[in-house]
């Protein structure tokens, strides 16, 4: 199941469990994970980006030892709400999860990169940094944003 609606997401995980957040970039993907209680979001890793076997296996393999029960993708909607060629690359990736077999929510972000961004300024991260970490923290807004909305039953 793939959906942009909170509430039909939150229906296939009755009793919750880990999320796995993703910000797709074109060089990498952003990793973010929740608790099972849906009350905070860690950036995790920042994959590399290659053939989509090899990134399907990273993220199977995040699945599994973490037990994930759903995923998380932002979704890169335009100002006016719009969806333009990076928003049918996020549909079309979500698409060809369905080896996870997990039920997947799209999410808008706009404005994420530009929040975590500023977090992590404010947490003195050098450019260097920040450029290496800026998707899995992108991830964590994203992720969190989504599990605000779904643990606090405003669906």
């Amino acid at each position: 199941m793939i959906t942009e609606q909170a509430g039909e997401f939150r229906s296939a995980l009755p009793d919750g469990g880990v999320l796995l957040g993703l910000d797709l970039g074109t060089k990498t993907i952003g990793t973010a994970l929740c608790d099972a209680g849906w009350s905070f979001a860690t950036a995790g890793k920042t994959l590399p980006r290659g053939k989509f076997t090899r990134d399907l296996a990273a993220l199977q393999a995040l699945v599994t030892e973490r037990r994930v029960k759903g995923v998380v993708i932002g979704l890169p909607l335009n100002m006016d709400g719009t969806g333009g060629p990076r928003a049918q690359a996020s549909r079309a990736f979500a698409r060809n999860l369905a080896p996870l077999g997990l039920p997947v929510l799209l999410w808008d972000e706009r404005w994420s990169t530009a929040s975590a961004e500023r977090d992590m300024i404010s947490q003195d991260f050098s450019r260097a940094k920040r450029a290496e970490r800026i998707d899995s923290h992108a991830a964590a807004v994203i992720l969190q944003a989504a599990i605000d909305r779904l643990a606090g039953g405003i669906l």
